[in-house]
């Protein structure tokens, strides 16, 4: 060999030894069932936590929520939280990561294991030695019986039959193959949209007054690459906020009137959303999830209607309260508070010693400092919830596919082989009849399906049945 041929060779046996080292030592670790069912464990562990943990909120909530003294479980601080992304869960490198990695064990797991699976249950091989039937589970040798007979008791429980000279070798049940191929498939679905939703989807939150427009700003967690699914050419306009309450005074349903305009301010869709039932336009969902007291619509005397909006009270976690400030003067030197714990019960009015002075309701009038306040309506403002996820199609389909592939795992496959030697006519006490067979699942049943046929088989008449069906399908010379 020469150098230059000696220098080829190491060449390629350099270019060749990343791959021997991926197939040698990366491609058994992934294909690990060990590992795919750790890694299974630690996304579950993590998406409980991102059900249990708020997430997308702001800094001030966690704040609240999750103090350093005394911090949750004794180590949980808000700091803890944001500095790991529990904020965002599903968001952050390493949750991506763990879904990437499954998503890596089950393809190799599907390429080491079940594909060569598949291709080895497609396969039909025929048994020729009568040792070779000493190897199956059940088994059984018979002086009577043929191929022909096996045959046809085979074809009536639905095996497809595949002979040779004298083996036969049948089958059934090959999507209970497929049935392992089409789960892992769907799981690499369901993964892949959750990484693209967790990349591309976002999360916004809008608290808009009964009357107004909007375009969707408040944008609280998005992907990297939520840019385009952030809407700019249409926007969302609130015709109007109501609330149905109960009999005794409590909320029974809140509900929007929402329509879809486009650039030019035309409505190009209207729905009336609540509760459970969003609104949908062009890959972004629009929920309702709170409500709001907006503003009040008051008139002094016989001035203007003016439009004041009102802002929620930190009250200490004793209720819901919101509040403004009417002035009674032109110099605005004096004035009145307004309270409203709803969009229909009274209106509180206190002094600016902080004096109840005067109750008031809606569409009713009353004399402060020598003035008549008149409120016209109070305005409610409707909180939506404005998500868009552009993987839940692939998850949904993924999610559809893994029933089906669930179901088609159950389906047994069986396997029976035949073998017939000497001659039963010419030499009756050298013929030999060889039955065996092997299934991966539901023994029980296939047990009781090959002692059926072995019991056929051994019935006389039903050979001479068969030999009379022979004689009677031949055509006469």
């Amino acid at each position: 060999m020469t150098l230059k041929d000696s220098f080829s060779t190491k060449l390629f046996n350099l270019a060749l030894a990343p791959q021997q080292f991926f197939r040698q030592q990366v491609l058994p670790v992934l294909a690990d069932l060990r590992l795919a069912i750790v890694l299974l464990l630690a996304i579950a562990l993590f998406s409980i936590s991102g059900t249990v943990i708020e997430q997308g909120q702001s800094l001030a909530f966690y704040q609240a929520n999750y103090p350093e003294d005394p911090a949750l479980f004794g180590f949980l601080s808000w700091k803890v939280l944001l500095t790991l992304g529990l904020d965002h869960v599903y968001r952050t490198w390493w949750f991506l990561a763990l879904l990437v990695l499954f998503g890596s064990s089950l393809t190799a797991c599907t390429f080491t294991r079940q594909f060569p699976a598949l291709k080895a249950a497609r396969r039909w091989q025929f048994y020729k030695e009568p040792r070779q039937f000493q190897k199956l589970a059940l088994s059984a040798e018979l002086e009577t019986g043929s191929l022909d007979s096996l045959a046809q008791l085979l074809e009536k429980r639905r095996y497809k039959i595949f002979r040779e000279g004298n083996t036969l070798y049948a089958r059934k049940g090959i999507v209970g193959r497929i049935g392992p191929i089409v789960v892992h498939a769907s799981m690499l679905i369901i993964l892949a949209g959750s990484i693209w939703g967790a990349m591309t989807g976002f999360v916004a939150q809008e608290m808009v007054e009964s009357g107004k427009a909007f375009q969707v700003k408040n944008i609280i967690d998005a992907g990297p690459w939520a840019l385009p699914q952030i809407p700019k050419d249409w926007g969302i306009g609130v015709n109007r906020f109501w609330i149905d309450y109960t009999p005794s005074g409590g909320i029974d349903q809140f509900y929007s009137d929402l329509s879809v305009l486009d650039q030019n301010g035309q409505e190009v869709d209207r729905q009336t959303i609540h509760v459970n039932k969003p609104l949908r336009y062009q890959g972004v969902t629009f929920y309702q999830t709170d409500w709001a007291v907006g503003a009040v619509r008051i008139q002094l005397n016989n001035s203007p209607i003016f439009h004041l909006p009102m802002a929620q009270l930190d009250t200490g976690g004793k209720g819901r309260l919101w509040g403004t400030w009417v002035p009674t003067k032109p110099d605005l030197s004096a004035g009145v508070s307004l309270l409203a714990r709803d969009l229909q019960g009274t209106l509180l009015i206190y002094d600016t010693a902080g004096q109840l002075v005067s109750t008031v309701r809606p569409g009713m009038e009353t004399q402060i400092n020598g003035i008549t306040l008149k409120v016209k309506e109070i305005i409610g403002s409707t909180g939506l919830q404005i998500k868009a996820d552009p993987g839940i199609p692939f998850v949904y389909t993924g999610f559809g596919l893994l029933m089906v592939g669930v179901i088609m795992s159950y389906v047994s496959h069986s396997q029976i082989w035949a073998l017939q030697k000497g001659d039963r006519e010419a030499s009756p006490e050298g013929y030999h009849f060889y039955v065996g067979g092997r299934t991966n699942r539901a023994q029980v049943v296939f047990e009781r399906e090959i002692v059926e046929v072995l019991e056929r088989l051994s019935e006389p008449q039903e050979e001479y049945k068969v030999a009379a069906e022979s004689i009677l399908s031949t055509p006469p010379v």
